[in-house]
């Protein structure tokens, strides 16, 4: 089988799967597993042409607007790429515009190829659901016996953090600030509340299931959250740290109950958190961590800017 990848998520899946030979296109932001870039065709471009992640927060967020007001994808294929791939499978997403080729572009592109790629849409809001998708995913490549497996394994994991903060009282769980994206703000939506209260917390921003949003400087402040995680989609922990700046100068910052005890933490959403695949096990593990040293092991290092590293 010829799969083509228009996801990280699904990449990982794919991998995962042990698909990775029949993986023959992927996108360019599909970085895992390690050495994947290398051995594939990337078949999309992105609005934001070469080195565009490297723009300043808001610039990308005014691109990207910009872009979808003139009616555009924020990604496309490039030209010929899939008549020359052949794929048997397209794998992509109708959760987010600023994610995925937008699926109309895709049927267009797809139109004409012969014979026509079946295209599997993974549009989860759960974690469940996403465990669900590595099962459509496993049926459609003919892996379903490993994913089974690989589902069942993620969703223990889930159940032995749930298990040890389930009996929590209310008082011991932290108010929680998830910032999905600093220039313009917004919190962080679809799974990551729910794995927020599943790791012993309350997500003070958002609800489980429902979509990122834009939220205004002063929700932050009127929430006091007790622990507040930077983890901007598309970065790792080290470029959210040096995002940081964007927020921690605005009025009311030093009086967050998390920055007095000093429980700012800085993570990898590229790995564990924005994208819907296994590692989101691994993102709700660390998550417990921090959020309950006592009841697991000791947090992943925080980072408060002018404090003892």
């Amino acid at each position: 089988m010829r799969i083509v990848s228009l996801l990280p998520s699904a990449t990982e899946i794919a991998c995962a799967l042990g698909l990775r030979e029949e993986l023959v296109g992927i996108t360019h932001e599909c970085d895992y597993p390690p050495g994947i870039a290398r051995e594939k065709t990337v078949v999309i471009e992105s609005c934001l042409g070469p080195g565009g992640k490297d723009l300043p927060p808001g610039e990308i967020d005014a691109r990207i607007r910009e872009t979808l007001a003139r009616g555009e994808g924020v990604y496309r294929f490039k030209p010929g790429v899939l008549e020359e791939l052949r794929p048997d499978l397209v794998v992509t997403q109708g959760l987010c515009d600023v994610c995925a080729v937008p699926r109309e572009h895709l049927l267009e592109t797809i139109r004409g190829l012969r014979p026509a790629p079946e295209v599997l849409s993974l549009d989860p809001t759960r974690l469940d659901e996403v465990f669900g998708d590595v099962l459509r995913l496993g049926r459609a490549a003919g892996r379903a016996g490993r994913a089974a497996e690989l589902a069942a394994e993620l969703r223990a994991r889930v159940e032995a953090v749930a298990a040890r903060t389930r009996a929590l009282p209310e008082s011991a769980r932290p108010r929680v600030a998830c910032l999905e994206w600093l220039d313009p703000l917004f919190s962080a939506g679809h799974w990551v509340p729910e794995m927020v209260e599943l790791a012993g917390g309350r997500d003070a921003l958002a609800v489980a299931g429902k979509p990122s949003e834009r939220i205004a400087w002063e929700a932050v402040v009127a929430a006091r959250p007790d622990v507040v995680l930077v983890m901007p989609c598309g970065y790792d922990a080290a470029k959210a740290e040096r995002e940081l700046r964007l927020v921690s100068n605005r009025p009311g910052w030093d009086g967050l109950p998390a920055v007095r005890e000093k429980r700012v933490y800085f993570l990898d959403a590229n790995a564990h958190f924005s994208r819907p695949g296994p590692r989101l096990a691994d993102g709700l593990e660390r998550l417990s961590r921090i959020l309950h040293p006592n009841l697991f092991t000791s947090p992943s290092r925080r980072f408060i800017p002018g404090s003892p590293q």
